[in-house]
């Protein structure tokens, strides 16, 4: 009986503790959201299992994230800032910025759904956060990971673990959030309406508007260079089509090991000591609540620009104007849809919805420089 309760005393169930048995309990709940409801896996999947891993008892400090670990190490990409721009040149890589040259309109709802960001700053600061807090806690509200991660650790590196976890948790249930919001905010006339076909963008626009866009947004606002720059790069190594192999490796293998690499460390930071405490939580609901009036401030700018036009603009591409690309795009589609099983509503809906990739970079750039 001694030999087995000494057996006992060294595994990792008798040094489990209620709090850890909660976040184990949360992350095996993010890992079904994943696997089984198919919610943004490539993000949700590696954040679930780093949390799972930090919260199991027993493994040796210089095990995970404690100095000398291996997740230690790959955190560091996340700490200094150097994975969000990565992501955004992938990002660039892989989107095509034509919807939104097509349709130049799109830009005002991207920017229109950074209201959320706004909002949840004022709150932070009404629930007595620092302002350097709540800016990084807003920029949640743009839906984008690698904004908000890069924000934070400028502005609030003490609060990047739940407010990186908060932000890809929210973009991965992209799909749950916003259908609800945009029902509740549109009438089923409105829902049914469709839209002409987009114009086409000659190679030479497609060329010429992430040149432009990176003189003049960082022209406007240095501080976004890095973001801006990596993403507009991306898409200019894209469209001038003379590196085809390099695009490949760019939006394939790179952003996915980014992404992999990323989420577990992210998802590590999260363990039960930082993330069972009222601040934390104070942070996943100011999160959520960004998240949702930014998606409120596109369908409302959408719906005055479906006034303006006559009803020609469907007002729930606004809700696109969130920076989830192309998550938002497709929940866009798939409600218009079920409404009317021959609506298509994509193509526009990639308009704000890469319209929102460069408002949410342009608002962290603002917000740098009003608090670095």
């Amino acid at each position: 009986m001694e030999l087995l309760l000494t057996l006992y005393k060294t595994t990792g169930i008798s040094m489990l503790t209620l709090s850890q048995f909660i976040m184990i309990i949360v992350a095996l709940g993010l890992l079904y959201l994943a696997i089984k409801k198919e919610y943004e896996p490539y993000l949700l999947l590696p954040i679930a299992f780093g949390m799972l891993l930090v919260n199991l008892p027993g493994v040796p400090k210089e095990g995970l994230m404690e100095s000398g670990g291996l997740l230690y190490y790959l955190y560091q990409g996340v700490k200094m800032g150097i994975y969000p721009p990565l992501i955004f040149l992938a990002i660039g890589a892989s989107t095509d910025f034509g919807p939104l040259i097509a349709n130049p309109k799109s830009l005002l709802l991207g920017a229109a759904a950074q209201f959320g960001i706004f909002v949840a700053f004022l709150g932070a600061i009404l629930l007595g956060l620092t302002g350097r807090e709540a800016a990084s806690i807003g920029i949640i509200g743009g839906a984008d990971g690698p904004t908000a991660i890069y924000l934070t650790t400028k502005l609030a590196p003490h609060l990047l673990g739940p407010i990186a976890v908060a932000a890809y948790s929210y973009m991965a249930l992209v799909p749950v959030i916003q259908p609800p919001i945009i029902r509740m905010l549109t009438t089923e006339k409105e829902r049914k309406i469709r839209m002409v076909q987009l114009r086409n963008v000659s190679k030479r626009e497609k060329i010429l508007f992430p040149i432009i866009v990176t003189v003049v947004v960082i022209l406007l606002v240095p501080s976004s260079a890095p973001l801006i720059g990596m993403l507009m790069l991306g898409n200019l190594i894209k469209e001038a089509g003379l590196v085809p192999n390099l695009v490949e490796h760019v939006r394939g293998a790179m952003l996915y090991c980014i992404t992999i690499v990323l989420g577990i460390t992210v998802g590590a930071t999260a363990n039960a000591h930082t993330f069972l405490n009222f601040a934390t939580l104070k942070i996943v609901a100011l999160g959520l609540f960004a998240f949702s009036f930014g998606t409120i401030g596109g369908v409302l700018f959408g719906k005055l620009m479906c006034k303006l036009s006559g009803g020609k603009i469907n007002p729930m591409i606004g809700a696109a104007g969130v920076s989830a690309v192309p998550m938002a795009a497709r929940v866009v589609q798939k409600v218009g849809q079920e409404e009317d099983p021959g609506n298509f509503l994509l193509m526009h809906a990639m308009g704000p919805n890469v319209a929102g990739v460069i408002g949410s970079a342009v608002a962290a750039g603002a917000l740098l420089i009003i608090f670095k």
